[in-house]
């Protein structure tokens, strides 16, 4: 069962969320975006929300900021429209908006990042301001993106040496974010995203009339196979608090020297007081395991190559796709089950949490 609610693409993955969001009788909203799809077709972020569309509460769960990652979250979003999480939800006062595929043209396309190479969970901050200096990845972005795919054996040794070297630098890390090379991996852009605009006039419709709001975005790639990680940002000592409450001792903040992910600069669910000012926000990232960290970097490596040589053979081209969705969604059903289960988990203590909150 839990294996039946993965899709093997973006077109059909968002066939099957509007499908039983229908069946769920659901108000449904599309956001198209302007570019197409790998295979030519029409492709956008979808919401879907349930439940009573007056209530004070809200729990969202969005999924694809990253592109492939999305595999997981469609699922887990699939999963509570064929449950009874959804109703339990409203039975207890709180409404529920899934939100589909942050990042489209990356889960069509098999990218990690977006239209424009950039790192959505890079891109939520304030470009008035200068984006945060970030040495640690400066020292090795030439070896992260040679010039020559596949990277030679001397590229790889000498990467390999630089990233033990840096391994004890957390805050920032390589992956925490940068802005000073376009072509290259964690990249914030120079602007809010087409993905950036679309998720905060979402929080605009749907989140300023609420009083609490409760926000998992769901993603893969770190940690150990198939565990899920709840990783906390820094929030007020209250917040803190409140997120322990409801999700145990186990919450990662992600600044502790514990977590899988270094601190990042321009994470999706930082939008949320600023365009629901006065609502009071818990939001958590669920980062599930996939394969060891040097097969995941080297499908980003990948990537951000292709990305720089849209002319590059086919067969390579194909292959690299290939290597991003492996490194990111693992096509098993134990993993598989592991993903619906801690998600399904987290769900229901998301919704004892709210409930309780006066």
């Amino acid at each position: 069962m839990s294996a039946s609610l993965f899709s093997g693409t973006y077109q059909e993955a968002r066939q099957r969320f509007l499908e039983a969001a229908r069946r769920a009788d659901t108000a449904v909203q599309h956001h198209v975006h302007p570019l197409k799809g790998a295979a030519g077709e029409e492709i956008g972020t979808d919401t879907a929300l349930l439940g009573p569309s007056d209530a004070d509460k809200l729990f969202i769960v969005s999924s694809g900021t990253h592109g492939p990652e999305g595999f997981s979250g469609s699922a887990c979003q699939l999963a509570i429209l064929n449950d009874e999480l959804a109703k339990r939800a409203a039975d207890r006062g709180i409404a529920l908006l899934l939100i589909h595929a942050v990042n489209p043209f990356g889960f069509s396309h098999l990218k990690r990042t977006n239209e424009d190479n950039i790192d959505l969970n890079r891109n939520f901050n304030d470009f008035a301001a200068p984006y945060p200096d970030n040495p640690v990845y400066e020292q090795i972005h030439d070896l992260l993106v040679p010039k020559a795919w596949p990277p030679s054996p001397e590229n790889e040794q000498q990467l390999g040496a630089a990233m033990a070297r840096l391994a004890g630098q957390r805050n920032p890390g390589v992956s925490s974010g940068q802005a000073r090379h376009a072509d290259g991996l964690f990249y914030c852009g120079t602007a809010p995203a087409w993905s950036n605009h679309t998720i905060r006039s979402i929080l605009r419709t749907h989140g300023t009339k609420r009083r609490h709001i409760a926000w998992i975005d769901v993603h893969t790639g770190l940690g150990p196979y198939g565990h899920g990680e709840k990783i906390f940002g820094r929030h007020s000592e209250a917040t803190t608090k409140r997120a322990r409450a409801w999700w145990g001792s186990d919450l990662i903040v992600s600044t502790a020297t514990e977590s899988v992910s270094p601190r990042t600069f321009g994470h999706i669910t930082g939008c949320a007081p600023e365009e629901c000012p006065g609502v009071a926000i818990t939001p958590t990232t669920l980062e599930y395991g996939t394969v060891p960290n040097p097969v995941v970097r080297g499908a980003l490596r990948g990537e951000a190559w292709l990305a720089g040589h849209p002319d590059a053979p086919e067969p390579v081209a194909r292959a690299i796709r290939r290597s991003v969705r492996d490194a990111f969604y693992v096509d098993a059903d134990d993993w598989k089950g592991m993903i619906l289960g801690q998600f399904r988990a987290l769900a229901l203590q998301t919704i004892n949490g709210l409930a309780a909150e006066q």
